[in-house]
């Protein structure tokens, strides 16, 4: 376990999530900010990418375990973004569609906020969002964060205008 809230445990992802992790990015609902539903190889590249960054970085997105059924509902964390040409801690967020709207995201996403405070000494942290993803970014306000910038990513062959939100910390 890494971080425990009032309803969740976030924990490294592992092999055995992957049917877990399909639910989410396999869902269209889910990736529309992405514009692009995963398939079973991009799953699985997905989740080899979090085991590499848990071994190289300390830290990534981790699976958000619902403490009342133990059923991963989600993946919230920390990576690497690159933002004007410099790295800076990303806080992360992906829930299954049916727990949208529950308060998780903002749960996890405090609690991520707080341990890259508290526990790795992170002065500053991000989230890049979607221009269109509403949702994420009452998530992000919620957290603390202010838009900063903004910023286009280039995926699947489309550019993608991001809203950054950042917080620092206050101690």
């Amino acid at each position: 376990m890494i971080i425990e809230t009032q309803r969740l445990i976030l924990r490294e992802m592992r092999q055995s999530d992957y049917n877990a992790l399909c639910k989410i990015l396999q869902d269209p609902n889910v990736m529309y900010a992405y514009e692009h539903a995963f398939d079973d190889h991009e799953v699985q590249e997905w989740l080899d990418n979090q085991i590499r960054r848990y071994q190289q970085d300390g830290f990534g997105l981790w699976a958000v375990i619902l403490k009342k059924n133990c059923e991963m509902i989600g993946q919230c964390g920390l990576t690497l973004q690159d933002y004007n040409g410099k790295q800076v801690v990303e806080i992360g967020y992906l829930f299954q569609k049916a727990y949208w709207h529950q308060g998780l995201a903002t749960e996890s996403a405090i609690a991520c906020k707080k341990y890259a405070f508290d526990v790795l000494g992170i002065n500053e942290v991000y989230s890049i969002i979607r221009d269109t993803n509403i949702a994420s970014q009452k998530v992000a306000q919620r957290n603390g964060m202010q838009q900063v910038g903004t910023l286009v990513k280039h995926y699947y062959h489309m550019d993608m205008p991001h809203w950054v939100f950042s917080v620092q910390s206050t101690s």
